[in-house]
């Protein structure tokens, strides 16, 4: 069974979404406050951690840069939940170390889904550990897609999301364009990567954003 941390300073909201999803299976575990949720973090070792951006004492960011800066911490699955959805609301988040970044409120089933797909995700991250692979990527710029594979501004962007594990109609709605119009950037990006799937292009482009970090300029000469 998977353990959940959920740190949501909104009671009703906290009770809810918790019950929901020990109704799916999970062990849930809750705080009602960043500062709560990181002590609970490093207390009860949980698999993953939904976390509310605005909160008292410790707002979201907080409790993401706490938790990265940890070695007990850093490598768990960490989703934001917020009633914020601007683009640059969610990069931010997703540089501080943020697998995914949901609006509220959330349907259980999207939840539930992108909850499975980060573990999902961590095990494959830690099998690629086990045989010597190890990707920082830096999602904040699209220049190293475009640069080192090829792609026009628009790809470079679809994939970037792709890369961070959103869906067609997420990536739509962050991008303001329709769902058709993402399959389309999509279909051009595998041809052009010579790859059949999401999977590989995401990883192309893993390795991509991890180059830049790792040749940038703080590297330089190294």
């Amino acid at each position: 069974m998977s353990k959940v941390l959920l740190i949501e300073d909104e009671p009703q909201m906290r009770r809810g979404i918790a019950t929901a999803l020990e109704m799916e299976g999970f062990q849930v575990i809750t705080a009602a406050n960043g500062r709560l949720g990181v002590k609970a973090a490093l207390a009860e070792a949980p698999n993953i951690i939904l976390c509310d951006v605005m909160m008292p004492e410790l707002d979201g960011y907080g409790v993401i840069e706490s938790l990265r800066a940890n070695a007990q911490t850093v490598g768990l699955p960490f989703i934001f939940l917020t009633a914020k959805g601007e683009k640059p609301d969610i990069r931010h988040g997703m540089n501080l170390g943020a697998d995914d970044y949901l609006t509220k409120p959330v349907a259980i089933d999207d939840l539930v889904n992108a909850i499975k797909a980060r573990l999902e995700r961590n095990e494959q991250h830690a099998q690629a550990a086990a045989a010597g692979m190890t990707f920082e990527p830096n999602f904040d710029s699209t220049q190293p897609l475009e640069q080192q594979l090829g792609l026009t501004p628009k790809e470079a962007e679809v994939l970037l999301w792709v890369a961070q594990g959103k869906a067609n109609a997420d990536i739509g709605t962050i991008l303001g364009v329709g769902e058709s119009t993402v399959k389309k950037h999509l279909e051009h990006i595998f041809e052009k990567l010579q790859v059949e799937n999401r999977s590989a292009a995401s990883l192309m482009a893993m390795e991509a954003l991890t180059r830049a970090v790792k040749t940038g300029p703080a590297n330089a000469g190294r």
